[in-house]
């Protein structure tokens, strides 16, 4: 089975690369926000319980988090893989899908990383908030706050895959199609 973990920070186009990867490979795609979005629109009890923290504006705690991906991958059947984009953001939540994944013996297999310039960060997501309609796109202050949230809490899970041998980092500058074949020599070599 195929899971990778598509890593990198705001901007540097893992939107634009799982999109291409999951057509390409036949993955189920994971994305948090979008599990938060279908257990709070179910009312499942998984989403009620998020939504007790969310309300307070506390972080979801990351049992829940992981909880709601197990329920994805447990109620996908007959896949390829899985792609995890924008997950896992903690190294606490890197070693809870590790062991998660290895009782089901499925681990990870490799993590990607897109690696971009700050300033080419910036400017990609200004560009981005003209068609996407994101709050959070189209503010400089939240735009370098979502930089330095991913620098300081989501970037040192990078290191917990480099030390497991599971790290893999491809330049994020240059054409959708020169990068997803970079991509995709990495995938297909795995």
């Amino acid at each position: 089975m195929l899971n990778i973990v598509l890593f990198g920070p705001p901007g540097a186009g893992k939107g634009t690369q799982s999109k291409k990867i999951i057509q390409k490979y036949n993955l189920i795609h994971i994305a948090t926000g979008d599990l938060f979005r279908l257990h709070l629109s179910n009312n499942t009890s998984l989403g009620i319980r998020a939504k007790e923290y969310m309300n307070k504006g506390n972080l979801v705690p990351d049992n829940i988090v992981i909880n709601m991906v197990e329920d994805k991958i447990n109620n996908s059947n007959n896949v390829e893989g899985f792609i995890f984009d924008g997950f896992p953001r903690t190294i606490n939540q890197a070693t809870a899908l590790d062991k998660m994944l290895e009782i089901k013996n499925i681990p990870i297999k490799q993590m990607l990383a897109l690696k971009v310039e700050e300033e080419e960060l910036i400017r990609r997501i200004k560009n981005r908030a003209k068609t996407s309609g994101r709050l959070d796109d189209q503010s400089e202050e939240k735009i370098n706050n979502r930089i330095q949230v991913y620098n300081n809490e989501t970037k040192p899970v990078a290191n917990y895959y480099k030390e497991h041998d599971k790290f893999s980092e491809i330049n994020g500058i240059g054409g959708i199609t020169e990068i997803f074949d970079e991509l995709c020599s990495i995938i297909d070599n795995l």
